[in-house]
């Protein structure tokens, strides 16, 4: 179930996301959290100087690895603009990260590009559920995923 305290770091995905497009990247943006609430890493997508790895989401996994205790990343939660991908989904899992939300899926994404004629993507688009198991995992929201929505289609328009 989606509350107002997710809503709320999802937007905030969100402006990450519009960040990295005003930066010339693709409009990822990702957020995490501890549980007591603290907001303890945010990034947006860095993929635009040709390193398709860095991904936010991926950076948190990194981050995390390496400033919480496993029990910390089981209790946090990860907020994102976009599902993971699977690179992202599998790197959530081996540090041992909680629960995830996200404001869109992978599914929506995929039509959304090919409904703009992108080239398709060599990474299959997987639930984060068929990456990885016993994550709590909530999304999409619909008022946000049309947000996001959006900024693939400016990204695309620039493309062109």
């Amino acid at each position: 179930m989606i509350t107002e305290t997710d809503l709320k770091h999802l937007r905030r995905c969100v402006e990450l996301a519009e960040t990295a497009l005003e930066k010339g990247d693709e409009p990822f943006g990702s957020v995490l959290v501890s549980a007591t609430g603290e907001v303890l890493f945010e990034d947006h997508n860095h993929v635009a100087g040709g390193d398709r790895t860095q991904h936010p989401e991926f950076a948190i996994a990194r981050w995390a690895a390496n400033n919480l205790s496993p029990e910390e990343r089981k209790r946090a939660t990860v907020y994102t603009s976009g599902e993971h991908c699977p690179m992202c989904a599998a790197a959530h899992g081996l540090v041992g990260l909680g629960r995830i939300v996200y404001a869109s899926s992978s599914e929506q994404l995929a039509g959304w590009l090919n409904e703009m004629g992108a080239a398709p993507s060599r990474v299959r688009k997987l639930a984060i559920e068929d990456v990885i198991k016993d994550t709590e995992v909530d999304g999409p929201v619909p008022e946000l995923a049309e947000l996001v929505h959006q900024l693939h289609r400016r990204s695309h328009e620039t493309k062109r």
